[in-house]
């Protein structure tokens, strides 16, 4: 399988393609690093990647960022960065794989348990992580209509960021990486669609 993995060098993304390149042709993407590069917040720019590499069975998104910070210091241009990155960045990709996609085809995004389980100082990233979830689900049947999947994974905190961003999930238990990929492979190897793969 031909796979496309955007933000394949981050803490996710890196264990995604440790699970899936002995198997897979995995062709990691990231905004400075991987066997490409590509910023996901210019759609010129995914258009150019998608035009370089060809047709894929496959594209995983583990890149986006959004800010973290209180909604009294937040502003219209902190919510428009996690739009521009983790929302439409996300989005952007998906619309351009429709064309690149093998019969078959599959996308995962990445969304984060903040959509349903929301911390201090995390209301933008709790918005996007919603509005990710919102297009799989709203999307999903049209991807169908060309014979495409497309679902999202919603990790919880991971383990391997616990020791820097554990102070922003109170009360919160790290979820193992190990069953954060397993929900990447369950979007990827089997046959469900439009849905929010949740891992805690």
């Amino acid at each position: 399988m031909k796979i496309l993995l955007i933000g394949g060098t981050g803490t996710i993304g890196s264990k995604v393609a440790e699970r899936l390149e002995s198997e897979n042709e995995v062709i990691i993407a990231g905004r400075s690093s991987g066997d490409v590069q590509v910023d996901i917040t210019n759609p010129d720019a995914i258009q150019k990647l998608f035009e370089k590499i060809g047709t894929v069975d496959a594209v995983i998104v583990t890149a986006g960022s959004a800010p973290v910070k209180p909604l009294c210091d937040s502003t219209n241009e902190d919510f428009g960065e996690g739009v521009k990155s983790k929302m439409m960045g996300q989005i952007n990709v998906a619309l351009t794989a429709m064309n690149y996609l093998n019969k078959g085809g599959s996308v995962t995004l990445t969304s984060g348990i903040l959509s349903d389980d929301p911390i201090p100082q995390g209301t933008i990233l709790s918005t996007i992580n919603g509005a990710v979830n919102g297009f799989v689900t709203g999307a999903y049947g049209e991807f169908l209509q060309k014979g495409f999947r497309i679902n999202a994974v919603s990790p919880a905190l991971v383990e391997d960021s616990a020791d820097a961003l554990g102070d922003f999930f109170p009360g919160h238990t790290p979820a193992k990486m190990e069953h954060v990929v397993d929900g990447y492979e369950k979007s990827l190897k089997t046959l469900i669609t439009g849905q929010i793969i949740n891992i805690e």
